[in-house]
């Protein structure tokens, strides 16, 4: 059997009962560690964190091992029972669906145990889950390289008055350019995108198009380690949030949409203060759509 266990966003704690009995019964225990991030990082101090509680040795599962290695942890499962650790919910990315469809071609039982993931989580902001439009990734840019692809979603979810979440780039165990032309890879420090970032990368894709899918008042929401216990949620415009230190990873990023006022009452919680009020600068949340619908 390949179970495949939602750890959720904070720390070793949030497993489930579930997912805790379900590896407490593998044989072999590994934990992604690419697509997401838990709290307490996952140096050797982290992994030994999780092993103490678990009471099972976890073997570090990189993007490498996942992508290229896949058959091998697939053909453990065959003759044992194999846990394998998401941070977040195991759907959270796709890789982990490739996994499941591999193991279901290749004759190996596959159980899955959800979890919390930034996908529901972002809903302690206020902005009701069920009005979000498609999901959009962020990637970090370079100077040959400057994709704007997500901006065509956002524009279509503005146009329907729907919030946007933007989920932020991580670049983890990244092989130099320079290193692959050489022919042996050499790995690039940890990159974790921050909120500032992303919105600089936005403008700057909206001063390219200049098809007004936004703007520096459009209203957003910035979350920074959702889940844990120092989470630091901030609601305001893209020239405020701009200068908001939003501390250590990972970041996401909320475009709001056409907002109810039950939202905007939880919103204003979140507000950054006026410069020269006292009050949440929240008024413009009312017309917040490009075609200026209420």
């Amino acid at each position: 059997m390949l179970y495949i266990i939602g750890l959720g966003l904070g720390d070793e704690k949030d497993i489930t009962l579930k997912g805790l009995e379900a590896v407490k019964k593998c044989h072999k225990v590994y934990i992604e560690a690419y697509t997401s991030l838990l709290t307490f990082g996952l140096s050797s101090h982290g992994l030994s964190t999780l092993e103490k509680l678990y009471g099972k040795s976890v073997t570090l599962a990189d993007r490498e091992t996942v992508e290229e290695k896949a058959d091998e942890i697939l053909s453990e499962a065959r003759e044992s029972d194999v846990g394998f650790l998401v941070v977040g919910d195991p759907f959270g990315a796709t890789t982990h669906t490739d996994l499941v469809v591999r193991a279901k071609n290749l004759g190996v039982d596959v159980k899955v145990v959800h979890n919390a993931s930034v996908m529901n989580a972002v809903g302690v902001c206020g902005l009701q889950l069920y009005r979000y439009g498609e999901t959009v990734s962020i990637p970090f840019f370079s100077e040959t390289w400057r994709p704007d692809s997500f901006y065509e979603k956002i524009q279509r979810n503005r146009r329907l008055g729907l919030h946007t979440l933007c989920l932020l780039d991580i670049r983890v165990k990244e092989p130099s350019l320079e290193s692959l032309c050489r022919g042996r890879k050499q790995y690039e420090p940890p990159r974790y995108m921050t909120i500032s970032t992303a919105i600089e990368q936005l403008l700057e894709v909206e001063q390219r198009r200049g098809e007004s899918a936004y703007n520096e008042d459009t209203v957003c929401v910035g979350l920074a380690r959702l889940g844990s216990e120092d989470q630091m949620v901030v609601a305001g415009s893209m020239r405020q949030l701009l200068v908001v230190d939003f501390g250590a990873p990972l970041h996401c990023l909320v475009i709001v949409g056409q907002t109810h006022p039950v939202e905007e009452e939880m919103l204003s919680f979140y507000a950054l203060k006026g410069e020269s009020s006292s009050e949440p600068e929240m008024t413009i949340l009312h017309n917040v759509c490009p075609n200026g619908a209420e």
